[in-house]
């Protein structure tokens, strides 16, 4: 007999990062006020489902985007390091348009190559990682639901590695915002389908440039 299994892989909500850098790993960064509310808004929108396993990144902003989701199921937040932020060489730095980091000719040369990536952490390995944790919480939860909280950039990396799309991609058109739903469906094993939903998407709107928010 089949078992139907479904990861939720959950990007967190808006971070407080008033001096605009690119935060990465950096620890520190919590959730704004508005991003405390989208994380809300994202437990609300799996409350009638069979969750009955929460993991995280373990940097704040995702240990606080899986707090209410852990306490309306009276779960535990599981910690697993394979879904923390991509590593990044402008981590800590301004990298905002005609901004910073990106205008010093002295750090043109970590942009030589975009496949790779030649500024942060390989593609490939984040695919790996990220496919790792994804299958740990789907033995995890097994018959049942899990969610797993995220980060923009290895979120959209594990989802283009499961739909066997190159890695590389334009970083503007990653559909993954914030506190939004990158669900996996499992018979088995095995994938079967990939859905996409923004439960907080009209507290996103109240955000302006939370679409490409830095650090993500």
């Amino acid at each position: 007999m089949t078992t139907k299994t479904i990861v939720h892989v959950l990007r967190h909500g808006e971070v407080h990062n008033p001096e605009k850098i690119l935060y990465g790993r950096l620890p520190g960064y919590r959730l704004s006020e508005l991003g405390v509310q989208m994380a809300k808004a994202a437990a609300q929108a799996v409350a009638e489902k069979d969750v009955t396993y929460v993991v995280a990144s373990p940097l704040e902003r995702a240990q606080q985007t899986a707090s209410p989701i852990a306490d309306q199921f009276g779960l535990p937040i599981a910690v697993d390091e394979r879904l923390i932020e991509s590593g990044n060489f402008f981590e800590g730095k301004r990298v905002g348009a005609g901004d910073g980091a990106l205008r010093d000719p002295r750090n043109w040369w970590v942009l030589r190559d975009p496949v790779t990536p030649s500024w942060g952490e390989p593609y490939t390995a984040i695919a790996s990682r990220m496919f790792a944790a994804l299958m740990a919480a789907r033995e995890a939860a097994e018959g049942h639901e899990a969610v797993c909280v995220s980060h923009q950039l290895p979120i959209w990396t594990l989802r283009r590695h499961v739909e066997r799309r190159r890695l590389w991609h334009d970083p503007r058109k990653r559909e993954c915002n914030l506190a939004s739903y990158t669900s996996f469906h499992f018979e088995d094993a095995k994938i079967v389908g990939v859905a996409y939903s923004e439960p907080a998407a009209h507290l996103v709107a109240m955000s302006p440039g939370a679409r490409d928010a830095k650090g993500a």
